[in-house]
This record gives structure tokens, sequence and C-alpha cells, in this order.
């Protein structure tokens, strides 16, 4: 891009390059994304260092769901965060339940 992006307002910014005016998305929740992505990932690696006590094993059916719901998040997210420490989590939780055949 040749000039510096100037505000169009709603998230908008315009480029000028050549005479020609380019419109991109600027996404300012970027950042809170990630900041969700990370507690949402941080309360999942909670619950899966306590399902790797023998016998509670079937919480990693409740830890999975949430370290998904934050990887999707952090997918929308720039900063890759939040995203990686979710995908840990869905990676050993989900070993951990085949370890223990889905319940312990």
């Amino acid at each position: 891009m040749d000039g510096p992006p100037v505000r169009a307002g709603h998230g908008k910014s315009v480029y000028i390059r050549g005479g020609l005016a380019i419109r991109t998305w600027v996404r300012e929740d970027a950042p809170m994304l990630n900041l969700v992505s990370l507690l949402l990932g941080a309360v999942a690696l909670f619950g899966a260092i306590i399902a790797f006590v023998p016998l509670l094993g079937w919480l990693n059916w409740a830890v999975l769901p949430i370290s998904l719901l934050g990887a999707g998040i952090g997918m929308a997210s720039e900063r890759p965060g939040g995203r990686r420490l979710n995908i840990f989590v869905l990676v050993a939780g989900g070993l951990r339940l085949m370890l223990g055949g889905g319940l312990f």
C-alpha cells in the first residue's frame, strides 16, 4: 500500500494506491478475542490438569468442548497465543481420553 490508511468509519480503512482507493476491514476487537481465548484456555487447562488424576478422566469430556470453543475464538484473533494454548489442551485431553478408554 502506498499511502497511510485513512479511517472511513465502522472499522474500515481506505488505502490510496495509484489513485485507486482500496478498502479493507480492520478488526478492532482482535486483542480482546485473544484474551477471551486465553481465559477459556486457562480454564480448560485447569480442568485438564485435574482430569489427569486417576478415575477423573471423564472430566476431559467437559474440557474438550471448552478448549474447542477457545480455539475457535482464537482463530478469529490475530495473535496466536490463545489458539496455541487451546490446541495444546485439545491434544492433551484427547490423548488422555484415548489412553483411559474414554472414561478413566
